[in-house]
């Protein structure tokens, strides 16, 4: 694998960085206050105005979400500028779902470089699972690395996901990728679309809204990738056609978004993880998860939404 070592010190360091700066606030640590501000709309989140909102102030608008959606919610947040942070349960397991496919484009792209995508992998229609709406349609002929990185960020095409863990070794393989460059909470062991079956109490298949976040961040903005695998995988992100009514939309208007999604198909698992360029300033790096507590029940995007809204307000 290329840049292996020069990878692991850069990201312990840019961990290590991040430990040194106090955390905005924790979910667990913050009592809400007896009156919390509105939490903005999705339809408002693309003008938010509101002042820079207090630790105290941000941990109840996520209590108060999680009140309004019963759900459980996950965040974390980080202007790569400044240091500041926004931590709400920033620490506790959700299912990441199909988040995981931005890392697996990022670690074949790692493996690969840039030169090497165009390789060719062969598969049939047995290897096909639900939810493949490009790969169904190359079965004759096959694809290239750069295309299932495509397919499966862009359209997470399952089928696709599956072949690209099969080039770095499989589920153990990329989260023995991730341990390299310092993520030890991720657990990764199976495949799609098993992966997204979670049930309460299983460390399976799960990981933090912090250790997503520094992943995504070390991918895109760190330099775990040479420039030319950088610019391919956040042109991929921020061409993804699966999240316009989540993170994006509680994102304001003019700010670039890359992202990707994941749907858990039980307890209403839902996240989204992206890299925001706001004009004129320095990315911030987000990772928004959620559950709920019964296994029939449905996810929604307005969650996401609203933190992310939450999100930006505190870090304006």
């Amino acid at each position: 694998m290329h840049h292996t070592r020069a990878a692991r010190h850069t990201l312990l360091g840019a961990l290590a960085t991040l430990a040194l700066v106090p955390v905005v606030a924790c979910g667990r640590s913050v009592s809400p206050p007896a009156s919390a501000p509105p939490v903005p709309s999705p339809s408002s989140s693309s003008s938010v105005t509101r002042p820079h909102a207090s630790p105290k102030t941000f941990a109840g608008e996520f209590a108060e979400l999680e009140r309004a959606f019963d759900a459980r919610l996950g965040v974390y947040a980080v202007d790569t500028g400044t240091g500041r942070e926004v931590a709400y349960h920033d620490g506790e397991r959700f299912p990441y779902a199909s988040t995981f496919k931005a890392l697996a484009a990022g670690a074949v792209l790692r493996t690969y470089s840039l030169g090497g995508m165009g390789r060719v992998v062969t598969y049939s229609t047995k290897d096909l699972v639900a939810h493949s709406p490009v790969t169904e349609k190359h079965v004759k002929t096959g694809m290239t690395l750069d295309a299932l990185c495509d397919a499966a960020v862009r359209y997470s095409d399952n089928t696709a996901a599956n072949l690209l863990l099969d080039q770095l070794g499989g589920p153990k393989g990329l989260d023995a990728v991730l341990e390299e460059l310092g993520d030890d909470v991720t657990h990764m062991e199976r495949r799609e679309p098993e992966l997204s079956r979670w049930t309460p109490g299983s460390t399976r298949d799960t990981t933090t809204p912090r250790a997503l976040a520094g992943d995504l961040r070390a991918f895109v903005l760190g330099d775990v990738l040479g420039p030319p695998e950088r610019a391919r995988l956040t042109h991929w992100l921020r061409t993804n056609t699966t999240g316009d009514e989540t993170i994006r939309a509680g994102i304001p208007k003019g700010w670039a978004v890359g992202d990707k999604t994941g749907t858990g198909s039980g307890y209403g698992a839902r996240n989204d993880i992206a890299v925001v360029w706001p004009p004129g300033r320095a990315p911030i790096v987000m990772a928004i998860m959620s559950r709920r507590a019964e296994a029939g029940a449905e996810h929604d995007n307005g969650l996401i939404a609203r933190a992310a809204s939450v999100v930006v307000a505190t870090l304006p």
